[in-house]
């Protein structure tokens, strides 16, 4: 059977890590962030799918050794 947590904790890993880079590169521009009051939301967002696809990874390599 397949465990559907890895594609989707990779998946997120994946996102998470790219969209975390994306805040830190353009954490210098102000004006991209108006609309959110001045905050990075690609940060925080991205720290959010990255911990969550790594709870997946954890998940599911804890289900395997059972």
């Amino acid at each position: 059977m397949v465990d559907i947590r890895i594609p989707i904790g990779l998946m997120f890993s994946i996102f998470g890590v790219i969209v975390t880079g994306y805040g830190l590169f353009t954490i210098s521009d102000s004006e991209m962030y108006v609309k959110s009051l001045g905050t990075n939301v690609n940060i925080i967002m991205g720290l959010i799918m990255l911990a969550f696809g790594l709870v997946m990874l954890y998940l599911a390599k804890r289900k395997k050794k059972a």
